[in-house]
């Protein structure tokens, strides 16, 4: 099976309150983007081989589609192997969930391959399991995800709205941010209704300018180069510009694809993972 494991970007992120675990609450708005790896899946007669044409992705038990294929093989007894072939077009460690939108298309596949009557539920619960972004990534589309991101509000599609994205030549660690994150320096949470309303009403202006992430309280101030990505789509013509989860893609909305791409160019020239895309 050769399948198509899709980035998202969240459109709000609020963070509620925090569990006895350490785990922070959300309520975020994710929505899924047109810029996918594409995972080439099939049976084989035993183990987990995996691939990768980017020599930084690990190959072995570190990588979450490996986790997510073992896991999978555990919970429903299956016998025979698996070999898993990722051609990585999503930047790593970008807030992009481009590691959790590989484990649920995983998930997604082996259940078709091994003929597994799992609903997605079932599948939900597995991923679980394996991050916080894998249950959204499983259900994809536009959606309300609460919790820890494993109780998920599908929503009315908000496709076909032009972004451009930037993901700056470094990394940020999920973890760290959140570890990071103060609640008492928030003073403003995002209006989660008055934007999931604004895109039933296909309002991208009241969006564009409105989206909230409280990580960007943490990401922004570490890295003020940022500021200037957010500042410069802006100038190039967005509507409005945000960070994606916990960092450091920034991404712009547009309304007008002629100013998307001269936005796309000017920055291309001096950031190399720079896409122009849309919703889906």
């Amino acid at each position: 099976m050769l399948v198509k494991a899709y980035a998202k970007i969240n459109i709000s992120l609020d963070i509620v309150g925090k569990r006895e675990d350490g785990y922070h609450l959300l309520r975020m708005i994710m929505q899924t983007i047109n810029l996918y790896d594409l995972i080439n899946i099939n049976k084989i007669s035993n183990g987990i081989e995996l691939s990768c044409d980017k020599p930084y992705v690990p190959t072995d038990c570190k990588n979450i589609a490996y986790k997510a294929a073992q896991l999978f093989m555990n919970t429903y007894n299956i016998k025979s192997g698996i070999s898993i072939e990722i051609n990585k077009n999503i930047p790593v460690a970008a807030g992009l969930a481009g590691g959790s939108t590989d484990a649920a298309a995983v998930l997604r596949a082996m259940r078709s391959i091994f003929n597994i009557d799992a609903d997605d539920k079932e599948l939900i619960e597995l991923g679980l399991k394996l991050g916080a972004d894998v249950p959204y990534c499983i259900v994809g589309g536009t959606a309300l995800c609460e919790g820890i991101g494993e109780q998920i509000t599908t929503l009315e599609l908000f496709k076909d709205k032009i972004l451009v994205l930037v993901k700056p030549n470094f990394g940020v660690s999920t973890k760290e941010v959140y570890k990071n994150f103060d609640m008492e320096k928030v003073f403003k949470h995002p209006d989660t209704e008055a934007l999931m309303e604004a895109m039933r009403k296909n309002d991208l202006e009241f969006v564009s300018k409105n989206m909230k992430n409280l990580l960007e309280n943490v990401t922004l101030k570490k890295y003020s180069i940022l500021k200037n990505i957010k500042d410069l789509i802006i100038r190039d013509g967005a509507l409005g510009a945000m960070m994606s989860g916990s960092g450091p893609s920034i991404f712009g909305f547009f309304d007008d694809s002629i100013k998307a791409q001269q936005c796309f160019e000017n920055l291309k020239k001096k950031y190399d993972e720079t896409y122009i895309t849309r919703t889906i």
